[in-house]
C-alpha cells in the first residue's frame, strides 16, 4: 500500500534500544517507497569486523570517536544521492536536521523483552533473563547518551529536538506507522 506524497524526502527515526526503530524503519519504506539505513545494523557490523559485542563496541567508542564516525559519516552522503530515505539512527535527527524527525520511546523491560527474542541480533549480550538484558540497554544507553553529548554536543533524550514522539510499549508496528503516517501528512 503506497501513501500520498508527503513534503520530507527523509525520515528519521531515533528512540530507545528496542523500540522498534528498525522494524518501523522497513515499514515506513514499503509504504512510502523509500530506500532505508540503518545505523544500528551497521554498529552491529563493526561490532562483528572488531569481534565485540555491541555494549563492548560502545565503551571503545567512548574512548576513539573514530568509531562513531565511521558509523555517522554516511549522512552526508545519503543527504545528496537526491533519494528518499527512512533512516534508522540515534543522531540522524542531528546530522539530517530538514528531516521528518521521530522518536520512539518503550518500557525498559519490553524492549530487554523484544531485545531477548530477537534472534538478529548476534552482537548482542547475551542474556538469561529480562532483568539481565534491562540493565545491559540502560548501560549502552548511559554510554551513547553521555559520549554524544562529549562529541556531538547533543542529549538524544532531549524530546524538543523531535516531530514527533511515540510510546511503542503497547503499540503495534502498524499502529505506530499509522500515528507517523497522520502526522506526516498534516
Amino acid at each position: 500500500m503506497t501513501c500520498p506524497a508527503i513534503k520530507y524526502d527523509i525520515i528519521t527515526i531515533s528512540g530507545a534500544l528496542g523500540s522498534g526503530k528498525s522494524t518501523i524503519m522497513k515499514m515506513l519504506a514499503n509504504r512510502l517507497g523509500y530506500e532505508t539505513y540503518s545505523t544500528g545494523n551497521a554498529q552491529r557490523q563493526i561490532a562483528q569486523k572488531y569481534g565485540v559485542t555491541t555494549l563492548e563496541l560502545n565503551h571503545i567508542a567512548d574512548k576513539n570517536p573514530d568509531i562513531d564516525k565511521e558509523i555517522d559519516g554516511v549522512f552526508a552522503t545519503l543527504t545528496q544521492t537526491g533519494k528518499k530515505y527512512v533512516i534508522d539512527s540515534r543522531l540522524a535527527f542531528y546530522f539530517v536536521p530538514s528531516s521528518f524527525k521521530i522518536k520512539l520511546n518503550i518500557d525498559i523491560n519490553e524492549a530487554a523483552k523484544r531485545v531477548l527474542n530477537d534472534t538478529s541480533r548476534t552482537s548482542e549480550v547475551q542474556c538469561e533473563t529480562t532483568e539481565q538484558m534491562a540493565d545491559i540497554l540502560r548501560e549502552r544507553r548511559a554510554s551513547e547518551v553521555a559520549r554524544f553529548v562529549t562529541t556531538y554536543n547533543v542529549n538524544i533524550d532531549d524530546e524538543s529536538y523531535f516531530d514527533l514522539v511515540v510510546d511503542t510499549t503497547d503499540k503495534t508496528p502498524d499502529d505506530i506507522c499509522d500515528i507517523i503516517l497522520t502526522a506526516l501528512q498534516q
